[in-house]
């Protein structure tokens, strides 16, 4: 029987199409498995057995209709704040925890057109907020590295399910490294495509000029595939972008002409010293393939979490407003009038969503707005300057992802300003809305370690690309597997 832990998603759909597995047959592995390992790491709120069965003879009973189809058979996770038609979606609250959605999300149609098998919905910080999965209402994702440890948020389930081999692929949203952080902290692959790039008709929203849906997979190669599925215009969504800018990719072929610059207002004190070696034994290895490396300051990235936290908080304060306790989703009606039950209903909200909350409904109020919201409107912009100068110039800037690797359970909770610095070297490309990439690099006390590629403006082929010849230089694991 074929081990759910040797598979790629590019060698699952070979075994299907040349017919020596059944799409059924593959389904009811990571199905089996996905119940197995859940209870050790809890990783998925819920797994979709019916409904993916249902795929999967579909795809069997009509197979030679199907065999053009870019992911046929591969059994993929989606975060719980994406919607699926008919199948629950709770972005991780307990206001949502019983509500099903009419409708598929654009990039849910576009996985099931391709032949996808939704066999899973991944466990996440409660509306996408956290760095730790922590916040979540389903109990925290354990780490498969080491179940004492997180698995990075807020896309931590959909991380952690790909790493535990509970599915091939799957999908996140990164609002400020939601995706890259726990693909970090896993050992796998994440892509937060450009600003616009990827429909968020359907995800359930954060921070609106932030959220991005994007990719995890084992590898670079899978990585690609699922991205070029999901991909694309949407005229349903008004931030979709329907003309994409050409590139020469040619340089990223061999990396000989590349230039590469490294960050080094995101390399500070506040990057642990062991991920820091990695990091620096990870930048030799790229020198090695021909690569022109240089250090360079990027005016203004320093204030990027003081940025974030004013913007996207009050842009959430915004989206949140319609959990009302009238429209859909949990409503407690026990008090006397419409305001008690808008305000028990809203008394469900995680601490972290209602610290959120407030922080952006102050920033946004009289009297503040022009000195927090405003102000911060204003420095996004001169990072998005400051990056548009850095990419004529070099073609790709990297860091390491996260400043540590996967930390204790607990260990931060009390300290919210010292979680919200786990995202400091990848809120910058949200801020900027450019893509960005995590590739594991290294290990460091037996835990993984990622290097994040920053490019411009939908220059996602092209951080691909370049990816998989650096990924192709690393043995970053030396063959250590995960033990679950």
């Amino acid at each position: 029987m074929t081990n759910p832990k040797d598979l790629t998603a590019t060698s699952c759909i070979k075994l299907i199409k040349s017919k020596e597995v059944t799409a059924t047959e593959i389904t009811n592995i990571y199905l089996d498995r996905s119940q197995r390992v859940n209870s050790q790491i809890n990783s998925l709120i819920t797994i979709c057995t019916e409904h993916a069965l249902e795929q999967a003879k579909m795809i069997d009973e009509n197979l030679d209709d199907h065999m053009e189809k870019p992911l046929l058979g591969v059994p993929i996770s989606v975060k719980d704040v994406i919607s699926t038609s008919n199948i629950l979606t709770t972005a991780g609250s307990n206001i949502l925890s019983n509500y099903i959605p009419p409708y598929d999300a654009t990039v849910v149609k576009k996985l099931k057109d391709a032949g996808a098998i939704i066999i899973s919905k991944a466990n996440c910080d409660e509306f996408a907020m956290g760095s730790s999965n922590e916040n979540s209402f389903f109990k925290c994702c354990r780490n498969p590295w080491d179940t004492e440890k997180v698995p990075g948020g807020s896309s931590g389930g959909s991380a952690a399910s790909v790493a535990a081999s509970q599915s091939l692929l799957s999908i996140g949203s990164d609002t400020g490294g939601s995706i890259r952080q726990p693909a970090s902290l896993c050992g796998v692959v994440g892509l937060k495509p450009t600003y616009g790039a990827v429909s968020r008709i359907g995800l359930i929203a954060f921070g609106s000029s932030y959220d991005q849906i994007g990719p995890f997979a084992k590898n670079v190669e899978d990585c690609e595939l699922l991205y070029n599925v999901i991909k694309g215009y949407d005229p349903k969504d008004l931030t979709s972008k329907k003309q994409i800018p050409d590139f020469n990719f040619e340089k990223s072929r061999n990396l000989k002409d590349l230039k590469i610059a490294i960050c080094e207002d995101l390399i500070n004190e506040n990057i642990n010293q062991n991920v820091k070696s990695v990091f620096d034994n990870t930048v030799s290895k790229i020198s090695e393939l021909g690569a022109t490396i240089e250090k360079i300051n990027i005016p203004y990235i320093g204030e990027s979490l003081p940025v974030y936290y004013l913007t996207a908080p009050s842009e959430a304060s915004s989206n949140l407003n319609r959990f009302d306790g009238i429209k859909y989703g949990i409503s407690d009606q026990s008090g006397s009038s419409s305001w008690d039950t808008i305000n028990l209903t809203r008394s469900n909200f995680g601490d972290e969503v209602k610290r959120r909350i407030l922080l952006g409904t102050f920033a946004l109020s009289s009297g503040y707005y022009d000195d927090y919201y405003d102000k911060a409107q204003k420095i996004r912009g001169l990072i998005i300057e400051s990056f548009n100068k850095v990419f004529s110039n070099y073609d790709i800037v990297i860091s390491p992802t996260s400043p540590t690797t996967a930390f204790q359970i607990g260990s931060l909770t009390n300290d919210p300003i010292l979680m919200y610095q786990n995202d400091i070297c990848t809120m910058p490309a949200n801020i900027a809305g450019i893509p960005a990439i995590s590739i594991p690099c290294g290990m460091s006390e037996g835990l993984p370690v990622g290097l994040q590629l920053m490019g411009p403006n939908f220059s996602e082929p092209f951080l691909l690309m370049a990816s998989k010849i650096i990924e192709e230089k690393l043995s970053w694991n030396n063959g250590v597997k995960i033990s679950i």
